[in-house]
C-alpha cells in the first residue's frame, strides 16, 4: 500500500473582510501518495493560493484536517509548525526567492542552518551534493547576479532538496521562464520524481500540467476535477522537438 503524504478532509478557510465572510475553501478533500507528481490548478480567486499557504504550513484551516507525513496541523503550535515546515516540505518560488549577493552553495545551505544537529561539513557536503543533483555542480560559487533564470530555479529545486523533505512545493515554478527553460525545469522535476520525490505543483498552465501525473482543479474554493493524467508528457522530448524546430526556423 502506497505512503500518504498529504491527507486533506473537508479542509475550509474563510476570512473577514470588513463586514464580508470570504469562504476560500468550502470544504475540500483530496489525498497525495509517496512518489506522486500533481499540478493543482486553478484560475485567480479559486482557492489555489490559499491551499498552497496550508500545505506549505503558512497558514491554518479554519476547520477540517491536514496531515503530512501522518503529523496533523491542527493543534500545532507557530514553533512546531515552522520545524515541519522546514524538516518536511521543500519550497520552490516563482521569483526563486535567492540572496543577491550569496553564492549558490550558501543559497542552498540555508535551510539547514535551522537544524543545530547537522555540522558545517555536513551542510556543505548536502549542499554539492544537491546542487550535483540539478546539473550546477560547476556554478557552487556564482551568486544569482552571473546565473541566468534557469539557473537560479535549480538552486532553488537544490535548495529545496538538501533537507531531504517528504514533500517538493512549488509555486508557479516555471512562471517567470521561457518554454524552453521551463521544458528543462520540468525535464528536471520528472527525473527527481522518477527517483522517488513527491511533488506537488502549482501552475496556471495548461500544458505544464501535461508532464505531472495527476492534475486537481479548483474552482470558487472547489475541487472540480482530480484526475490522472492518461498520456504524461516527456519534458525532455518536449525540450528536444522544441529545439529542433527552432533550428529548422
Amino acid at each position: 500500500m502506497m505512503k500518504t503524504i498529504i491527507k486533506i478532509a473537508d479542509l475550509k478557510r474563510q476570512f473577514t473582510m470588513g463586514e464580508e465572510i470570504v469562504h476560500a475553501l468550502k470544504g475540500i478533500s483530496f489525498s497525495i501518495y509517496e512518489k506522486e507528481f500533481v499540478t493543482i490548478m486553478g484560475s485567480s480567486g479559486s482557492g489555489k493560493s490559499t491551499l498552497l499557504n496550508i500545505l506549505g504550513c503558512l497558514d491554518t484551516p479554519t476547520s477540517g484536517l491536514y496531515e503530512i507525513d501522518g503529523i496533523a496541523m491542527k493543534d500545532l503550535t507557530r514553533n512546531e509548525l515552522a520545524k515541519v515546515r522546514n524538516e518536511k516540505i521543500g519550497f520552490i518560488f516563482q521569483s526563486y526567492n535567492l540572496l543577491p549577493r550569496t553564492t549558490a552553495i550558501e543559497n542552498v545551505e540555508l535551510p539547514l542552518l535551522y537544524n543545530n544537529n547537522i555540522p558545517a561539513k555536513e551542510r556543505r557536503e548536502r549542499a554539492e551534493h544537491a546542487l550535483e543533483l540539478v546539473g550546477l555542480s560547476g556554478r557552487l560559487y556564482h551568486t544569482p547576479s552571473q546565473l541566468s533564470g534557469g539557473q537560479q530555479q535549480r538552486v532553488a529545486i537544490a535548495r529545496s532538496l538538501v533537507n531531504d523533505p517528504v514533500l517538493i512545493l512549488a509555486d508557479e515554478a516555471t512562471g517567470n521562464l521561457d518554454t524552453k527553460t521551463s521544458y528543462e525545469i520540468m525535464s528536471l522535476f520528472q527525473k527527481l520524481n522518477s527517483e522517488g520525490k513527491t511533488i506537488a505543483f502549482v501552475t496556471h498552465e495548461p500544458d505544464i500540467a501535461t508532464f505531472s501525473n495527476r492534475t486537481i482543479i479548483l474552482k470558487d474554493g472547489l475541487i472540480t476535477k482530480d484526475s490522472i493524467v492518461e498520456n504524461v508528457n516527456d519534458a525532455a522530448k518536449a525540450l528536444e522537438n522544441l529545439v529542433s524546430e527552432v533550428g529548422t526556423d
